[in-house]
């Protein structure tokens, strides 16, 4: 793995609620963990997890997996990132594990250089978190469609509806208008679709709205985007708050009037379903794998780029408050209990 416990983002966040499911029943035999990184405390792991110190050498990374592939001889060797997928591989074979892969989403939908593909080909089964997903695999790699899953993520029980009025005193917001997004502020221009919604901020106010729009992540589009707002005149009503604890994300989401995230690139997007568990509505493009956590519509907004604009200021100016019954019904499609059975019903095909 990448990271997991002690690991920062989605792709952590799953790797965590995926080893708690497998230890949760599913194995009857110790679970080792092998991480790349670990940014904070480890933590409390499941019973029957051991997690490995990280080892970011790629090369000594390699060497430590072999001598424990060697060692402890796994029935099962689950990969859990497509570009371990050719060291991955070599441990099943040397071992004669059965072998497991996990795809999120954009690592599949470019060119996949050929040792990783191999290793989908000879994986014994391989899990997908979403139908876009899915079938982008299939496309690409020679592999039987019943080898191929789709698990979409988990949502945390810390996302729940709360107190929204403390929420909103906690990010010094009063009666404004929040929209809200949470996502890496990615370098491939656009890509998250922060742009789409900073314009939207002057017209919303030209129309008597005091919107204020609340962007929450860390990375190197942010000149960029704070350009981009100060061109538009809305620099002071578009914040920038950074890397957000874990522990404070519900809150943000809950101060939130609509979340919103025209990304073009989803592999499925997990703060969607985070911010309609805690109660606020959200709204999304119909590509890549948001429809799986907008569930068609259904939950969330979903909608073609071009009806973005006009959609986010419907739902602003028509469609203002939160419906009551929005964090039970994600709840009901994206539950911790749902999810680990999936899990285990996947994984007792390899065992």
């Amino acid at each position: 793995m990448t990271d997991a416990f002690g690991g920062y983002g989605g792709i952590a966040q799953y790797n965590r609620d995926f080893l708690s499911a497998a230890a949760g029943g599913c194995f009857p035999g110790p679970i080792t963990v092998l991480a790349r990184m670990a940014n904070d405390e480890v933590g409390p792991l499941p019973t029957g997890v051991e997690q490995k110190s990280p080892t970011m050498n790629k090369f000594a990374y390699a060497a430590r997996a072999t001598v424990l592939a060697l060692r402890q001889r796994p029935k099962v060797i689950y990969n859990a990132h497509l570009y371990h997928g050719p060291l991955s591989m070599r441990l099943a074979r040397l071992t004669g594990a059965k072998l497991v892969s996990q795809l999120h989403g954009t690592e599949i939908w470019d060119d996949v250089p050929a040792g990783c593909l191999a290793a989908l080909e000879a994986s014994d089964l391989v899990l997908t978190v979403s139908r876009d997903t899915c079938a982008r695999t299939l496309a690409k790699a020679r592999i039987a469609p019943e080898k191929v899953a789709v698990i979409n993520n988990t949502v945390g029980a810390r996302f729940t509806p709360g107190d929204r009025d403390a929420a909103r005193r906690k990010f010094a917001v009063a009666g404004e208008i929040v929209i809200l997004t949470v996502a890496r502020l990615d370098g491939r221009e656009g890509y998250k679709g922060h742009d789409r919604v900073i314009p939207l901020i002057p017209k919303l106010r030209g129309m008597g709205v005091d919107a204020v729009y609340m962007i929450a992540g860390e990375g190197p589009d942010r000149d960029r985007l704070e350009a981009l707002a100060q061109s538009r005149g809305v620099e002071h009503h578009v914040r920038f708050l950074g890397k957000i604890p874990v522990d404070d994300l519900p809150d943000l989401y809950r101060a939130a009037d609509l979340f919103a995230l025209p990304s073009v690139g989803e592999g499925f997007g997990i703060s969607f379903v985070e911010a309609m568990a805690c109660g606020t509505p959200a709204i999304g493009l119909g590509i890549g794998g948001s429809p799986d956590a907008l569930v068609d519509g259904t939950l969330g907004t979903c909608v073609a780029p071009e009806h973005f604009a006009d959609a986010l200021i419907d739902l602003i100016i028509n469609h203002p408050g939160r419906p009551s019954d929005l964090a039970t019904r994600t709840r009901h499609h994206f539950d911790y209990p749902i999810f680990a059975s999936q899990i285990r019903t996947q994984l007792q095909k390899v065992w």
